[in-house]
Order: C-alpha cells, then structure tokens, then sequence
C-alpha cells in the first residue's frame, strides 16, 4: 500500500476597521483570500499568517478558527481563520498580481470561484463555525 499524501493548507478571512475583506489577485484564480501549503514543522495558524504576510504585506494576528473544507480527490485540507491586520503594507508578491481591501458584498462578486466565495460567506456568518464541508 502506498504511502498517503495530503495537503493541508491555511487560509485567512481578514477583516480590517471599516469591515472590509482583503483580498488577493493570483496568477491562476483570480481574486481570493491569501492562504497556501502548511510547511513541515509549521503549524497551521503559522502558516496562515505566514501566507497572508507573503502574498499581501499585511501582518495579521488570528481571531478564530472558522473550519475546514476538503478537496477529497485531491486530498487537500484547506484550514480557514477570521484574523485582523495588525500592520504591514499592501503589497504585491509572485503570488499576487494585485492586493486590496474591498466591501464585503463587493469582494464576493469579486471572487470569481464558486468554492472560494462559500469559505469566505462561510467564514463570515459565525454561526457555522465551526464547520466542515467536503466535496
């Protein structure tokens, strides 16, 4: 039997003072909250902020864990966080061809991915949390 292998990655909702959502532009989905691959001997709220500071500029501190969806096929464990910017500049990076704060409801038409745009709704309504969604 071969020996599995996952990705479990981490991903921030960030909302600033004016409740607006950062977002990234990448190269391949267009916008989207920052996020990516947990590193070895990383934890996973590390590597959120990791991402976050790497693709947007903003230094971010984690207000909660909201949950979790997972890409069964492609056995991938996407970890989601409500965090605040807590300094840093919004800037662009190999991994962002453009950053921003945007209005809630502007940032989710915005997001051009159907599953993209349900972890950020989901992430935002407290409710769910914590949740988990697999597909």
């Amino acid at each position: 039997m071969a020996t599995p292998k996952h990705i479990v990655s981490a991903a921030t909702i960030v909302l600033n003072d004016h409740n607006e959502i950062l977002l990234i532009k990448g190269p391949l989905r267009g916008w989207e909250m920052p996020g990516g691959q947990v590193e070895e001997g990383e934890s996973i709220t590390e590597a959120a902020i990791r991402e976050t500071k790497e693709e947007s500029g903003i230094d971010v501190e984690i207000l909660r864990f909201c949950g979790i969806f997972q890409n069964v096929e492609k056995s991938i464990c996407n970890t989601l966080f409500l965090a605040k910017p807590t300094g840093g500049e919004l800037t662009t990076s190999s991994e962002s061809l453009a950053v921003g704060y945007f209005p809630i409801d502007q940032a989710l038409q915005m997001i051009e991915w159907q599953n993209y745009r349900q972890r950020v709704e989901y992430c935002l309504d407290e409710g769910r949390h914590p949740f988990f969604v697999d597909f």
